[in-house]
Order: structure tokens, then sequence, then C-alpha cells
């Protein structure tokens, strides 16, 4: 069995962990120093590490990724039954818009913003019949 975790690297955990919260919907399964979790529906995780711990953890084995600050590599995309109200959830808990939901060509409709982090995070729903 695999269970992907998914885990962003993030400036202030607390901060973090409130953004996700409401957006969301629910309170992390896990919320300790160093680590929060979010148990997805479908079964994955969402992890918050705040960077010191993932520099405390890997050292000078991978480049600091507070370095990389504000510049996406990633982005996490979250199929949900409702992507307006997750996307509407995301502006007022503070995240940064960059593209509303539209329908998309490859059959979903999907929207796009920033988080507190500068991680693209998309809402998206499966749009029926494409």
């Amino acid at each position: 069995m695999i269970i992907p975790h998914l885990i962003l690297y993030v400036a202030e955990q607390e901060k973090s962990t409130a953004f996700y919260e409401k957006v969301l919907g629910f309170a992390p399964r896990l919320n300790v120093p160093g680590m929060t979790e979010f148990e997805l529906p479908g079964g994955a995780v969402l992890g918050l590490m705040p960077v010191a711990g993932i520099k405390r953890l890997l050292g000078e084995a991978i480049p600091d990724p507070g370095l990389a600050e504000g510049i996406p590599r990633a982005e996490l995309y979250l199929v949900v039954e409702t992507p307006h109200d997750y996307y509407r959830r995301a502006i007022d808990a503070g995240a940064r818009e960059l593209s509303p939901i539209v329908i998309r060509d490859w059959g979903h409709e999907a929207g796009y913003v920033l988080d507190p982090d500068g991680h693209v995070v998309a809402f998206a729903g499966v749009i029926a019949g494409m």
C-alpha cells in the first residue's frame, strides 16, 4: 500500500496551519512543533513543515529551501466537489488570486491561488461529460 504524503515547507507553521484549516474546513490530525498533518479525503496526507525543520533534518544535503521562498516549483492540485467554495475560502484566508475558476481543456473547472508561503494551490472540479 502507498499513502502519499505531500509536505510543504513553510515559514510559519502556525500561520500555514490556520490557513489550511480554514480552506479545507477541518482540523489537522497532527499538529506538533515541527509538523502539521491534514488527512485528505482519498487517503493522501498534506504536511506542513517549517523550513528550519527540513534544514535540520537534511542539512547540507539539499539547497536551503528558504532561498526559494516565493518561487513556485510545484503545485498542490485538489480535485473537490465544490471548487468555488474552496477557492473563496482560500482568498478569504489570505491567498493571492492567480487565475479564477474557469473551464480548462483537460475536463476540469479549476482556479489557482498562492498560499501564504507562495505555494501554488489549485481547486478543481470534474466537468461531467467532458
